[in-house]
């Protein structure tokens, strides 16, 4: 310490030096897509605009541009986030269908994860490294089944199209259930009581088979589903 009063008292007087503000992470694809992920969870896909992504990473939407091309680029990279998650079975002949049900059911419930994100896969032909993989696992195992290439392809679109379909549904059905003013989305209760109530000259079979009609757990439905497409692939002769 200096031993002047002077310099002393100068440097108890002295303004603290500034700290130098923290410098802001870069924008990179990983931190768009993280975001937009975070925009999904917490809002909904129907909230999942470029300038909303650029307000959580704390920037304006042109700093986005350098990185990604449009709204569906971001889209492209979020089910190329989901299918990084997908696990693939070695394929086995004599248990495709089962190894089938299994992969789609690990795409249903990341769908799930992210209400309505399932329409970023809708009409979209990828080719992001991860669906390209998670589809050519799908298309290894149909093959393995004895399935003929043509039918296994055309077979995988059907059951991509039925699992995000469902998936989009289920969300749908969660969102309109937290607003009380959607009245027409009714319980299973309720829904059996208005089938059962329906006039007997008009709706017999309706009536007579309510409870049939709308049994099983949504994912009971969803195997039910994938089952009816799976069984109906026969493997190719010779």
């Amino acid at each position: 310490m200096s031993a002047d009063p002077r310099q002393r008292r100068a440097a108890r007087h002295a303004q603290p030096a500034a700290e130098a503000a923290p410098r802001k992470k870069p924008i990179t694809v990983e931190r768009i897509t993280d975001a937009a992920l975070e925009v999904v969870a917490t809002e909904g896909y129907d909230a999942l605009t470029i300038r909303r992504v650029a307000a959580v990473l704390g920037t304006g939407p042109s700093s986005l541009y350098a990185h990604i091309v449009n709204k569906d680029d971001i889209d492209d990279l979020l089910i190329g986030r989901l299918y990084a998650e997908v696990v693939l079975p070695e394929p086995d002949p004599s248990a495709w269908r089962e190894q089938l049900l299994g992969v789609y059911t690990q795409i249903r419930d990341l769908y799930l994860r992210y209400p309505g994100i399932s329409r970023a896969a809708l009409a979209m032909v990828s080719t992001n490294p991860e669906m390209l993989r998670v589809g050519e696992g799908i298309l290894a195992i149909l093959l393995a089944g004895g399935i003929e290439p043509r039918t296994a392809g055309w077979a995988r679109d059907a059951l991509s199209l039925y699992v995000s379909a469902y998936a989009l549904e289920q969300s749908l059905v969660q969102q309109r259930r937290r607003h009380q003013d959607q009245e027409w989305v009714l319980g299973h209760e309720e829904l059996l009581d208005r089938f059962t109530a329906l006039p007997a000259e008009k709706f017999p079979h309706t009536r007579r088979h309510a409870a049939e009609l709308i049994s099983g757990t949504g994912h009971d439905r969803f195997e039910f589903a994938l089952g009816l497409l799976m069984n109906n692939l026969r493997p190719a002769s010779g």
